[in-house]
């Protein structure tokens, strides 16, 4: 059985200052991936005993980012998608096992007036060819901030939402080919109707207080491992970040 945990910091050296060891201990996961650790090499140092990490930094500083920490070392560590004009923001990191892939992954934020829109769809568009060709060969597990809530129950405020940035057409209509090409989202897979549970609250407007909300951190994975998917959790109480940590469990 292995642990999963997935959390956008929204600034690592920011929640280092927070509780954020106690809630990496108490989790104590197998595989801990972060999105939006804004920070360059060097700027912070951990000492997780046990774990191995790496760490894919944005070429503009104070942005982006993504890391990965685990107790299990892998056969190989890959830093973007081989598409150069997605790869200088510190988005992805690929852990290669015998049976599986694991990737962390901060998908493209559309921006205030859809400004990124365009670019976010085309990563979309990569990163669905990455993830398509990596499970040709095995399983693949990934997770992160995807910046788009799937459908009306994700979030708080569907219809005044509706052409805002995560919650576009495009970007809905590209998630579901994402998963359209073989993927599950663990979340719906155990609790297809559950209402009122998110992973993100602005903070603007009190909205985490009153749970007005987006579910836009997934762990998705290849519809091969169905069978061995155990538990997927939002871990709403854990505070920090404007996002809260989500949880999988796989029999692997």
């Amino acid at each position: 059985m292995l642990k999963f945990i997935s959390w956008n910091v929204n600034g690592l050296r920011a929640i280092l200052k927070k509780d954020f060891m106690d809630t990496f201990n108490t989790l104590d996961a197998d595989f801990f991936c972060l999105q939006e650790t804004k920070m360059q090499e060097g700027q912070a140092s951990l000492e997780l005993p046990g774990y191995h990490q790496y760490f894919n930094y944005a070429e503009r500083k104070g942005y982006s980012g993504t890391a990965i920490f685990t107790k299990h070392e892998p056969l190989s560590a890959t830093y973007g998608i081989g598409v150069p004009e997605y790869d200088d923001e510190g988005r992805v990191i690929t852990l290669e096992y015998p049976n599986f892939y694991l990737i962390t992954v901060y998908v493209p934020n559309s921006g205030s007036e859809l400004k990124r829109l365009e670019f976010r769809q085309g990563f979309d568009v990569a990163f669905r060819n990455y993830t398509s060709k990596l499970a040709e060969t095995k399983s693949v597990i990934y997770c992160g901030d995807l910046n788009v809530a799937h459908n009306p129950i994700d979030l708080k405020n569907p219809t005044s939402n509706h052409h805002n940035a995560g919650y576009t057409d495009e970007e809905r209509t590209d998630f579901t080919a994402q998963l359209g090409a073989g993927f599950t989202d663990t979340f719906r897979h155990f609790y297809p109707d559950q209402k009122d549970i998110y992973s993100w609250w602005s903070y603007r407007f009190g909205a985490r207080s009153r749970n007005a909300g987006w579910r836009i951190d997934y762990f998705i994975t290849s519809k091969d491992l169905d069978d061995k998917l155990v538990d997927a959790k939002i871990h709403t109480e854990i505070m920090g970040s404007d996002h809260c940590p989500i949880e999988l469990t796989v029999n692997l």
